[in-house]
């Protein structure tokens, strides 16, 4: 049987094949790739509405990306409406674009008192018309801020998805006591906030002038009964405090990832901390989870603990560890309120160890 190629013809192939590979990946690598910075300013001129919105009717299944600019369509969504075009869809009735991929409920009924569909587009069978119903809104009712669900914050229309998810997202963090903080809030606009102000209710919070919330027995309800304090702030709250084994002080909240500075001014106020609350750990007994479990245990200070301990069997002050260098003198009067020496039936080290302990803060501090 005749060959298809002759060897001379293989070997040229051999040799154009890989030419050819290489050339490509020399393309493709000499190709500028965009920058961290250029891949977000990208992505922000996407989502930007554009500079000037005037509304005036069009027929979806004819305008064009400048006419969906002006209308106030982002770049993306009106990139969206134009890809559902291309792809063969037709706008037979209004409703069907909100059909479009990143077009809110919101968005559809601000466009539908200007949509015009063509009297070349508007024929379909009379089936199609009854499966491309939008829901309208439901009637606002009064609901309650710290329970209210982004779900039936779109169910009234007051905000988009993503609007009532951030919202959401918002009150977990920092928590809303009054309507000035919730205009605070980054997607709530004026007019949002002037339309939900005749329905949004507050919980009754607790007032820093007649009593404040001691933040080693507070329980998550007490926590966010404290303005500046939500729900999410406060699960981590609790968090770091049974990893803590409770506060010394409470200037110690600036260690909790999330509450933020502007909310810690607030916080701080109407809280106070009783340190006899605080668990200690037996450093010449405890295990090594119990060691690195403690926030001001990394696993550096861990590993020279437990290899110093086998070897020497314990200490008896703080003073020690800082002498053998397992701990600096900052470290030390930090970490100094959590620990406690010798037996657990031999209180005395823990009053000696105490006392050393505050000797240490008021040098350090």
């Amino acid at each position: 049987m005749k060959p298809y190629f002759s060897s001379r013809e293989i070997r040229a192939l051999m040799i154009f094949l890989p030419l050819c590979v290489l050339a490509v990946a020399g393309m493709r690598l000499a190709r500028p790739k965009a920058g961290p910075a250029e891949v977000c300013a990208v992505a922000h001129e996407a989502e930007r509405p554009a500079d000037s919105v005037r509304l005036f009717r069009f027929d979806p299944n004819t305008i064009d990306y400048a006419g969906l600019r002006q209308l106030g369509l982002t770049a993306y969504e009106a990139a969206s409406l134009l890809k559902y075009r291309a792809a063969g869809k037709v706008f037979r009735i209004p409703e069907d674009v909100a059909a479009c991929y990143g077009f809110t409920d919101s968005l559809y009924f601000r466009l539908a008192p200007y949509i015009r569909i063509g009297r070349k587009y508007a024929v379909a069978p009379p089936a199609y018309r009854s499966e491309r119903v939008v829901r309208q809104p439901l009637a606002p009712a009064p609901f309650l801020i710290d329970t209210v669900s982004a779900l039936y914050l779109r169910a009234i229309g007051a905000l988009s998805k993503r609007q009532a998810e951030a919202l959401v997202r918002w009150r977990d963090l920092h928590g809303i006591r009054d309507m000035e903080e919730l205009r605070e809030c980054y997607v709530v606009s004026d007019s949002v906030a002037a339309a939900l102000e005749p329905y949004v209710r507050f919980a009754v919070r607790h007032d820093p002038a007649v009593e404040r919330v001691e933040l080693n027995r507070a329980d998550s309800a007490a926590l966010c009964s404290v303005h500046g304090i939500g729900a999410k702030s406060a699960a981590a709250i609790l968090r770091y405090r049974e990893r803590l084994g409770g506060f010394r002080c409470v200037e110690q909240l600036s260690e909790v990832r999330e509450v933020t500075e502007r909310n810690y001014e607030w916080i701080v106020k109407q809280i106070w901390c009783d340190s006899c609350e605080i668990q200690k750990i037996d450093i010449n007994f405890a295990a090594p989870n119990t060691l690195m479990r403690h926030p001001y245990l990394p696993p550096r200070i861990v590993r020279k603990l437990l290899r110093e301990r086998q070897l020497k069997g314990g200490w008896t002050t703080v003073g020690e560890l800082v002498r053998q260098n397992i701990l600096t003198e900052e470290e030390a009067a930090r970490l100094a309120p959590y620990l406690r020496f010798g037996s657990r039936n031999d209180p005395g080290n823990d009053a000696a160890s105490h006392g050393e302990a505050l000797e240490m803060q008021e040098r350090i501090y």
